[in-house]
Order: structure tokens, then sequence, then C-alpha cells
């Protein structure tokens, strides 16, 4: 560590408000403690819930740091006592609960993952975040087989374009909304059965045209109000719907009948403040299933554009306009 700076660039949401609130500042390198590791970060993902927590809606869990980013990639720089796994100067991927918009960044060794072959960083930066969200809600919550249904809102955001992508790859039939041609187009070369154009076409007739009546076994969704009763109606008989976000608000008036009549499961969870032992589950399950899909080329993160650290205000210009196709992600020279 006596090589290490003392300080680093790292950005903070100095208050609640638009992307001109984010600012470039210096802060203490963090330093491992316990069985953590500190990364040099390369490239750090943008994601909605860094967002939130611009705007003032989405503080920080106990312990974390008010630097925004929940996923990097880089090289190992340092370790914490107990910390065995890696080796200094091995690159790695993360998910953090926060400190990842920075040029440094500490993980428990168990949350980290090794960089697939053939990726670059600014790619593994893209996979964290969306790729644990995705298997544990999709895979493990929503229970998705081989040969099911599956609906996900949101085809071309980074979640949509990892769950159109691995829902394929374990043998289910993919459907998948989106708000424009080039998106739904966007959808379709990503490997979706179908994509649905939800500004043009109700979703739910989609659904059950594209699946002889039956509907889709499992629905991922991350739009919420409206969309809640209209999931009912679009899933199938004994069907999950498992809720990650609720971009029109998470208040709306259901008839909880559906859900009675065709057995459905409705479920839901958050990932940023789990704890270190459940997020090291998941990591398990990734490096496992997933890693050698990532290895063998047959799912890759989409990176919609790549911005500097001091462009950050751009890249969350970006998501807030909500044109880009998969990942924005910052790069950390």
């Amino acid at each position: 560590m006596a090589a290490m700076p003392n300080t680093m660039r790292a950005v903070v949401a100095e208050g609640a408000g638009g992307p001109e609130v984010l600012k470039v500042v210096e802060r203490p390198v963090p330093q491992p403690k316990g069985g953590e590791i500190l990364v040099r970060v390369r490239a750090a993902g943008v994601n909605r819930p860094d967002v939130l927590q611009r705007q003032g809606g989405y503080p920080p869990p106990p312990g974390a740091p008010d630097i925004l980013g929940l996923e990097i990639a880089g090289e190992v720089a340092a370790a914490g006592p107990d910390a065995s796994r890696f080796k200094l100067g091995d690159t790695v991927m993360a998910l953090i609960p926060g400190g990842g918009y920075a040029e440094y960044a500490v993980v428990h060794e168990a949350n980290a993952l090794p960089v697939p072959p053939g990726l670059s960083l600014e790619e593994a930066g893209a996979i964290p975040e969306t790729y644990f969200t995705v298997w544990t809600n999709v895979f493990e919550r929503g229970r998705l087989q081989p040969g099911e249904t599956f609906l996900v809102h949101g085809g071309t955001s980074g979640i949509g374009t990892t769950a159109i992508q691995l829902a394929k790859a374990f043998g289910a039939t993919v459907l998948a909304t989106a708000g424009s041609p080039q998106k739904c187009d966007a959808c379709l070369k990503l490997g979706a059965d179908r994509a649905i154009n939800h500004r043009e076409t109700d979703f739910v007739a989609a659904v059950k045209e594209a699946t002889g009546g039956k509907g889709a076994d499992v629905i991922l969704d991350m739009v919420g109000r409206d969309y809640i009763p209209r999931n009912y109606e679009a899933a199938a008989q004994d069907g999950r719907i498992v809720q990650i976000a609720f971009l029109k608000g998470s208040k709306v008036e259901v008839d909880f009948r559906r859900l009675m009549l065709k057995r459905l499961t409705h479920t839901g969870s958050t990932l940023r403040a789990r704890s270190v032992e459940e997020k090291a589950a998941i990591a398990r399950a990734l490096e496992e299933k997933v890693l050698p899909l990532l290895a063998q080329g047959r799912c890759r993160p989409v990176i919609d554009s790549v911005f500097t650290l001091e462009d950050v205000a751009s890249a969350h210009t970006r998501m807030d306009g909500g044109e880009h196709i998969g990942k924005i992600v910052l790069r950390i020279p």
C-alpha cells in the first residue's frame, strides 16, 4: 500500500437534482479491510439507481460511501487481511454498494469475479449490476425454465439486453417490449423471438397472440403502475411476475382476482442493500452458469456509449434521455 496515492478522483452529487449536480472531487483512497480487495477502477457502469441517488431518492445503504457507482472493473491493487482469492494485478469485475465512480474502490473478494477472456474492461464494467440482477430475479425468483415464455419490459435497457441474451441462452422463448422501431430491431438482433413496440401495440394482446392465448410464464417488470394489472392479464396460468423497479410509479389500484384465478406469483427484490453473503451466493452462481457463456461469446454486454469520469454529467444526460440501447460506461484511465 505504500506505493498507493493518498487521494483519488471520485464523483459525488452535490445536492439533489439533474446531471449538473455531479462533481469530480478528491477523496482519500479507501483501505481494504478483512476479506476485501482494493481495485484500481478502469471502468464503471452507469445504472438507473445512480440516477435515483443523484436525484436524492436512493441514499447509499449504511456503511457505503456517498460516491456514486455500483459496478466496476479493473485491476487488483491491494488486498486486506484474509483476502486470498485474487493476486495483485488480476483483472476483476465486481458488484459494490457504492463508490464505483472513482479511481479506486474496495469490494469484498466474494463479490468480485474474474474478467472472462475476450472481454475489454469497459465491457466487464457493464456486467455486474445487470447480470447479478437478471440472474437472481429471472432465474432464482422467477424460476425461468427451458421451453417457457419470458417477457421483459424495457428490452433495450441494460437489464433488458442482458435478460434477452441470458433467457435465450437457457432455452426460453423471449418477448420484449421497447419504445421505437429502432429499439425493437435491437431486441430482435439480440435474440428476442418477438419485439413489441409498446407505443403502437397493446403488449397484452401481443403476448397473447405470440403464445396462442397462453401468456408469458415469467415477466420481468421495471415499469410498475398501470403495467402491474396488465402483467396479470399477460401472464400464463401459474405465471411468475418479478418486480425490480417502478419507473412509472409504485402505487396502483389492482383487482387481485386475476392473481388468484391464474395462481400467479408476484414477487420482487432489490440488490444494493443485500449482505455480502447474499451477493456472494449470486456471484458463485454466475461464475458457474454464466461466465462460461461470456467466455464463449454466447452473451455479451451491449455498450451504448463510453464517457470519461470528467464527463460524467453527459453520461447521466444520456441516461436521462432514454434513447440509449444497452449500457453506458465511464472510462477511468
